[in-house]
Parts: structure tokens; C-alpha cells; sequence
């Protein structure tokens, strides 16, 4: 079982290497290159050391130890130059391998369905594609290039080493073998609590999240105590995973300064011996000193290594298990939508988010090119439910959903989404411009096109009024608009899409009398060559539709032309008329 892990480990690793390292094949080349030119001067300069005090004291000229001296120097400061060349190269790798993969982890989790959303806090997700990743910036900076490089340092050292004793050359050899091993054996036992922490701290970051954006309602509700003691509940359960994962830090930490001071002990006493058998000169002594103190280094680095890889090893697989996640809804194979107003077909749909009650159950509905549907009902008789299976954030369970002729599973969820339009009661404002919010960061629309729909809106006092125009600067959810302008900035995004099908969910609910009198031309107008499902609870809303549908528990209660109905006394739409709509409908 545990031979099984490693091995998925390790092919968690060289996957995410294969897919994001070597593309930055020819800086790894560069680095290489630059790795095995330090290791080459680190070995050389002891040896010019050793020369030195070997010259010293056999010889009075100064000839010879000026000269040593001097490549002594000349190669210390080639060494350093190589040191930051190569940090630069690390770090830009680094870099741009996990802005790669930031990109890749936020395009996914865009494509998921609304139901992976509904589970999923949006700070546990930022914690996912931000924190996680941060915790592989040093595993990508060319770690496994590192790894290998301090490895044959320590291959080179103890070849160098057995070159001038054999004993000397076994000693050291035994201590790398022994030092390895004892670092590994300490970093089995915390992997396991990384992972843990990693997972506590996802979830610290989505709570944080989601009470942070619901500020406004827990003060009004009084629940900042109970908001905090569940904030505390959660410090306290991180604390023992903190202190469990810095303890293995700290015991390999402290493994390492014990393994270094068994080495130097070694060294010392081996040197020693050698040089008291006349084995060794004075100079050798000193190198063997300088290559045990060197050993210490690549030692040390490959501790770090693994402390990052202990990290990684657990932001990999939460990495790959977001990736392994796939959403329940898929492009289709590329079935294109007609051209102008689309009819709307529901084919003995049923739909349910839990897989129990059903939302929607056994729903039959035709609604002709250019006509306009009042959608009325209830609270939570399937009215909403309707508008996000037609922009198929969830598809349903049975039936089909036709739109001019073609279900829409066959499309692909790009085309869908730019043919059916959804204005909402909630606008969402980006911080950015006012173009980015219009358009979406779609260059192919201009801003003649945008400045035109907005003084169809009745914005163009407002639009003339921005200090800086179109590049104007908007604040994130809306907060320097009213509700008026925001509702109606939606309305302008609608305008530039040129969608086929218009979903009005309550969408002039915020907005004051004067406003919505303001609305009426441009709805008017917006639907004009345009199917139309506007979702009511009042009146007003629905006096514009064509043919209009109640839902009562996710089934048809009434269905007909909306003239039809309200002549008729017995009819359902009829007595909400006579009685008032918003009474009956809350």
C-alpha cells in the first residue's frame, strides 16, 4: 500500500513537472549549465586551498602563494557571479510555472457546474488556486534541478575524498548515507500533518470569506457572536495541526544539526589519525575539514528540499484532486443556434438539485420566436430553476430543453451562453472600468456601440457625467452606483450580447417608479426581434407578455394567452389580477 502511494506521489510530481517545467526547457538548459559550472568551482577551490598551505610551509618564495591566493579569489567571485545568474534563472521559472498553473486552476474551476460552487466556498477556492501554489514556487523554481545538483556535489565530494584517502573516502560516505536517511525517515511522519493543515487552512479562508461578504447581514441579524465564536472554534482546531507540522519541521531541523556534528566529529578524528600516521600533509587536513563543512551544505539544502516537498506533497494532491473534479456539464459537439429569435421548448423535463424532491417535474412548454413568457409562481416553485437550466448551469435529470430547434446539450456552453441572455434582481459590479463591466473584456465591441445603448437607457447624462469616460474606475459590487443605474448598466450589457432569448428575473424589482417608467422604452425595445421569459411577482411586470405560465411545486397550475386568462373569471391569473399579484405571490 505504502509502495502504491510513492509511486503515485512520484507520478504526481512528474507530471506536474512534465506539463509545466519543460516548457521552460531552454532556461532549464541554461540553469544546468550554470549548476554544474558552481559545483565544479566549489570542488576546485579547497584544492587551491590546500595548495596554499602545503606551498607555505615547504617553500620561502611568495610566488606561488601570491598566485594561489589569487585564483582563490578569482574563482570565489566567479562562484558568487554564477550564484545569482542562476537564483535569477530559478526565480523566473519559478514564477512563471505557477502563474501557468494559477491560470489553468482558475479556468477549471470556472468551468465547473453550480452545484461544485454551491459545495465549495469561493475562499476555500482562492485558498486552492493561490495557496496551494504558492506552496509549489519553490518546488517549481528548479527544485529537482537543485536536488540533482546538490546530490552530485556530494557524489563529487566524496569521489575527491577517496581520491586522497580511502578511509577518509568510506568515513564520509557512510555519514552522507547515514544523514539521508535519518531526514527521510523525519519527514515520513509530517507529511501527513501538512496535508491536514493545508485542508484546515482552505477551510479557515472560505469561512473568513464567505461572513466577510455577508457583513452587512450578520450585524443587522446579530450574529457577530456567533460568527466569532465559530471564528474561534476554528483557531483552536488549527492550532494543534500548526504546532504538529512545525514540530516536524523543528525534528529535522534539529536532525540535521546532530547528523553535522557527527561529521565534523568524524572528520576531525579520521584527520587526525591520518595525519599522525603521516598519511596526510597539513594541507590535506584542511581540506578535509573544508569538504566535510561542504558536505554540510548540500546536506542542508536537501533538507529544505524535502521540507518543501512535504508541502508540495500535500498541495499536489489537493491540486490534482481539483483537477480530477469534472463538472456534470459538458460541452456538446458543436450544434450551432439559429439566428435571431429562438423558440423556447421544455420536453417533459424534471429536475431536482438534490436528487429527491423534484424542482421541476415533467414540465411541457412551447414558446414561439419573438413571443414574451410571464413566469409566475411561488417561492421556490421552480421559476428561477427554469432560467438556470436554459443557460444549462445545471441540465436535468430527464426531458429535453430545445431552443430554435436544437437541444441545447448539443451546443457547446460558450455559444449557448452568448445566445441566451439572464438580467437579475442581483447586478454584479466588477472593480474595473466601466467598458470591462459592459463588455467583459470583449475587444470586437466599441465604444460607439456602448456609448449608443446607454443613451438608449437613458445614461447619457450619467455616462457624460464620468469624470474619466468609458475608462472611469467602478468599485467591486456596485457601491458608487445606485440601484437604478446598476440595474439598468445590466440591462446595457444585454444590449451588446444580441442574444436570441432574454431571461427578466424580477430584474426591475430594485428599481424606483420613476426609473422603471425610464425602463419601459428600452425593455420595449430590447425585446424587439427578441424571445422573452420575464420571471414576476408583480403585476406590472407581466403586462407586456404574450402567453403566460404559473408553476406551483415544479408543475404546470395554468398555462395560456395572457388576454385569454385574465377574460376568463375562473382562471387562476384572473383572481391574482382581481385580488393584487404581489399579495398572493409573496
Amino acid at each position: 500500500m505504502k509502495r502504491k502511494q510513492k509511486q503515485n506521489s512520484m507520478g504526481q510530481y512528474a507530471e506536474l513537472l512534465r506539463r509545466y517545467l519543460l516548457p521552460q526547457r531552454k532556461t532549464l538548459v541554461v540553469l544546468t549549465v550554470l549548476l554544474f559550472m558552481s559545483i565544479g568551482l566549489q570542488l576546485i577551490n579547497p584544492q587551491i586551498i590546500r595548495y596554499f598551505i602545503d606551498t607555505a610551509q615547504s617553500q620561502s618564495s611568495m610566488q606561488p602563494l601570491v598566485t594561489a591566493a589569487i585564483l582563490f579569489i578569482g574563482f570565489s567571485l566567479i562562484q558568487q557571479l554564477v550564484s545569482v545568474i542562476a537564483t535569477y534563472f530559478s526565480e523566473n521559472i519559478g514564477w512563471k510555472t505557477t502563474n501557468t498553473l494559477r491560470v489553468d486552476l482558475a479556468a477549471h474551476c470556472l468551468s465547473l457546474d453550480m452545484s461544485f460552487h454551491k459545495s465549495h466556498t469561493s475562499g476555500s477556492l482562492i485558498e486552492r488556486v493561490d495557496g496551494d501554489v504558492n506552496a509549489l514556487a519553490n518546488f517549481f523554481s528548479s527544485m529537482m534541478i537543485h536536488l540533482l545538483g546538490n546530490l552530485l556535489l556530494m557524489a563529487g565530494i566524496i569521489v575527491l575524498l577517496f581520491r586522497e584517502n580511502w578511509f577518509i573516502g568510506l568515513g564520509m560516505a557512510l555519514f552522507v548515507i547515514f544523514a539521508v536517511y535519518m531526514i527521510q525517515w523525519i519527514r515520513k511522519f509530517a507529511v501527513p500533518v501538512w496535508a491536514k493543515w493545508r485542508q484546515a487552512n482552505a477551510e479557515f479562508y472560505g469561512f473568513i470569506g464567505e461572513h466577510l461578504e455577508g457583513t452587512e447581514d450578520i450585524r443587522a441579524n446579530g450574529a457577530v457572536g456567533f460568527v466569532m465564536n465559530r471564528f474561534y472554534m476554528m483557531l483552536r482546531k488549527m492550532l494543534p495541526l500548526r504546532i504538529k507540522a512545525f514540530l516536524g519541521f523543528c525534528a529535522m531541523w534539529n536532525m540535521s544539526i546532530f547528523v553535522f556534528a557527527l561529521g565534523n566529529a568524524m572528520a576531525f578524528a579520521i584527520s587526525a589519525y591520518l595525519w599522525k600516521t603521516q598519511h596526510i600533509s597539513l594541507g590535506t587536513v584542511y581540506l578535509i575539514f573544508f569538504y566535510t563543512e561542504l558536505l554540510a551544505k548540500p546536506i542542508e539544502k536537501i533538507r529544505t528540499q524535502m521540507e518543501d516537498l512535504q508541502k508540495a506533497d500535500a498541495s499536489i494532491s489537493r491540486i490534482r484532486e481539483l483537477f480530477a473534479t469534472k463538472s456534470d456539464i459538458q460541452d456538446g459537439h458543436g450544434a450551432q443556434l439559429s439566428e435571431g429569435p429562438l423558440a423556447v421548448e421544455f420536453q417533459d423535463v424534471t429536475f431536482s438539485y438534490d436528487g429527491d424532491q423534484p424542482t421541476i417535474d415533467g414540465l411541457n412548454l412551447q414558446v414561439k420566436p419573438g413571443e414574451v413568457l410571464g413566469l409566475l409562481g411561488r417561492t421556490g416553485s421552480g421559476k428561477s430553476t427554469m432560467a438556470r437550466l436554459l443557460l444549462r448551469f445545471y441540465d436535468p435529470q430527464s426531458g429535453a430543453i430545445v431552443l430554435g430547434g436544437t437541444d441545447i446539450r448539443s451546443c457547446k456552453l460558450a455559444d449557448l451562453r452568448k445566445r441566451v441572455a439572464l438580467v437579475t434582481q442581483n447586478i454584479e459590479i466588477m472593480q474595473g472600468t466601466i467598458r470591462d463591466n459592459l463588455t467583459f473584456y470583449d475587444a470586437s465591441i466599441s465604444d460607439a456601440q456602448i456609448i449608443d445603448v446607454l443613451t438608449e437607457l437613458g445614461l447619457g447624462g450619467w455616462y457624460e457625467a464620468m469624470p474619466e469616460g468609458l475608462d472611469t474606475q467602478l468599485a467591486s459590487g456596485g457601491g458608487n452606483l445606485s440601484a437604478g443605474e446598476a440595474q439598468l448598466l445590466a440591462f446595457a450589457r444585454v444590449f451588446l450580447t444580441n442574444p436570441g432569448l432574454v431571461i427578466m428575473d424580477e430584474a426591475s424589482s430594485r428599481l424606483d417608479p420613476l426609473t422603471e417608467q425610464r425602463m419601459e422604452k428600452a425593455i420595449s425595445k430590447l425585446l424587439t426581434e427578441r424571445t422573452c421569459i420575464i420571471i414576476a411577482h408583480r403585476l406590472t411586470t407581466v403586462q407586456r407578455a404574450d402567453h403566460i405560465l404559473i408553476l406551483d411545486n415544479g408543475c404546470v397550475l395554468e398555462s395560456g394567452r395572457r388576454e385569454h386568462l385574465a377574460a376568463d373569471p375562473s382562471s387562476r391569473f384572473s383572481q391574482l389580477v382581481a385580488t393584487g399579484l404581489e399579495e398572493v405571490l409573496a
